[in-house]
C-alpha cells in the first residue's frame, strides 16, 4: 500500500474516531476465512516459550551515583525528580526479559536522568496483554495523585487490538482520549505506535501481510489522532530498524512473540530522543527539520502514513491548519545509546537469567 493510500485509510479511521463512526475493516472480509486458519496456525508456534514478567523497575534512577534505588525513602537532590509513567501493554512493561534493567520503562528512566542531569522517578501502569480501552483505568492511575502528576507518560499500545480484531476506530478513540486527558492534566505525552506484527517469525504468508498491513494502517491512524489532542509519535513498526528482520533471534525473546532485551533496547533508544525533545532537553538546532534526512513538514495523515512505513520517525504538532487539514513536523531523529542502572537489585526484586 502507497503512503497516499495508507494516508487517506488512516484519516478515515481516525475520522471515524473522532466523530463516532462505526468500525473500518483493517482487512477484507474476504480474507476472513484464510486469516482464522493462518492464526490458528501461528499459535501453535507463537507463545510456547517462557515468556517471564519483569520485577518491578519502578524507583528513582539518577542521582549522585546515578544508580537506580527502588522503593520508598529515597529522596532525590535539588527539586523533586522529573516523573515517568510508562502506559500500555506488555511492550511497555517489558514482558519476556528477566532483569528490571531491560525494561523499556528502565531504560527511558535512566536515559533521561542522564541526559537532564537529573533524578528521574518511574512509575509503571502498564498492563500486559492491555487493548486501548484499558487506557482509561491506566490514565486512572497515573493521576490518582492531583499533587504528583507525571511530567511525561510514554504509551506504548496498539498490537492486542490488532491480534483481537479490535475496530481501528475504536482504538483510536480511546488512545486518543487518554493523550487528551494526560495532557489537560498537565502531562507531555510520547506514544509508541502499534508494532509490526508482520514481522513476528512463526506468522507466514499471507497472515504476515495481512498482519503488517493492520498494524501499519493502525499505527498511522494512531498518529493522527495523538498528534491532533497535543502528544507526539514515533513509530515503532518493526521495533526500529532493518536490524531486526534481519536478526529476529536475536531481537525476540524465547516465546517467539515478545521482544527480547536487545529489542527493548533498540525501541528505547529509538523513543529516549523524542522523550527529551518533549521536554526541551535536546539542543534547539536538532530541533530544526533536516533536508538531509527528509525530515519536513507534512499534512499530519501524509505525515502518519510515512511515519508508519519508517520505524523510529517522530511526528509531532506544528501548525494549526492548512488548506489539506492540520500539519505536522516529520522527524527522522538519531538513536542515542542508553545507559543502563549501575546497582545490582537485590537477590528479592530480581530472578536469575
Amino acid at each position: 500500500m502507497s503512503s497516499l493510500s495508507r494516508a487517506r485509510v488512516a484519516r478515515r479511521i481516525a475520522a471515524g474516531a473522532a466523530y463516532g463512526g462505526g468500525g473500518i475493516g483493517l482487512v477484507g472480509a474476504a480474507a476472513a476465512g484464510l486469516l482464522l486458519a493462518e492464526v490458528q496456525l501461528a499459535k501453535r508456534h507463537v507463545g510456547n516459550g517462557d515468556s517471564p514478567y519483569p520485577p518491578s523497575p519502578e524507583g528513582l534512577y539518577g542521582g549522585p551515583d546515578r544508580s537506580h534505588a527502588a522503593g520508598p525513602g529515597h529522596t532525590a537532590p535539588d527539586g523533586p525528580p522529573l516523573r515517568l509513567t510508562m502506559l500500555g501493554d506488555s511492550t511497555a512493561v517489558g514482558q519476556g526479559v528477566r532483569r528490571y534493567r531491560q525494561t523499556p520503562g528502565a531504560l527511558l528512566a535512566s536515559g533521561l536522568a542522564a541526559v537532564a542531569e537529573h533524578p528521574v522517578e518511574l512509575r509503571v501502569v502498564a498492563l500486559p496483554g492491555a487493548q486501548s480501552d484499558d487506557l482509561d483505568r491506566q490514565v486512572g492511575l497515573a493521576l490518582e495523585d492531583q499533587g504528583r502528576i507525571p511530567d511525561i507518560c510514554v504509551i506504548m499500545i496498539g498490537a492486542n487490538d490488532v491480534t483481537h480484531r479490535m475496530p481501528p476506530t475504536r482504538s483510536v478513540r480511546h488512545l486518543s482520549a487518554a493523550v487528551r486527558r494526560l495532557r489537560t492534566a498537565g502531562a507531555e505525552v510520547v506514544v509508541g505506535t502499534c508494532p509490526d506484527l508482520g514481522t513476528i517469525e512463526p506468522v507466514q504468508q499471507p497472515l504476515r501481510w495481512l498482519a503488517r498491513r493492520a498494524s501499519r494502517q493502525l499505527a498511522a491512524a494512531q498518529t493522527i489522532g495523538v498528534v491532533e489532542q497535543g502528544g507526539r509519535t514515533v513509530s515503532l513498526g518493526d521495533l526500529l530498524g532493518p536490524e531486526f528482520a534481519a536478526n529476529p533471534r536475536e531481537l525476540f525473546g524465547p516465546d517467539n512473540y515478545h521482544p527480547s532485551a536487545e529489542g527493548y533496547a533498540t525501541a528505547a533508544m529509538a523513543v529516549l530522543p523524542t522523550v527529551c525533545a518533549t521536554l526541551g532537553l535536546w539542543p534547539a538546532e536538532e530541533e530544526r527539520p533536516d533536508v538531509s534526512r527528509r525530515e519536513g513538514f507534512l499534512p499530519v495523515a501524509r505525515a502518519a502514513a510515512e511515519a508508519a512505513s519508517e520505524a523510529g520517525t517522530e511526528v509531532t504538532a506544528a501548525m494549526p491548519t492548512g488548506p489539506r487539514g492540520p500539519w505536522a513536523l516529520l522527524k527522522r531523529r538519531r538513536r542515542r545509546r542508553l545507559p543502563t542502572p549501575d546497582a545490582e537489585p537485590s537477590p528479592a526484586t530480581e530472578s536469575t537469567a
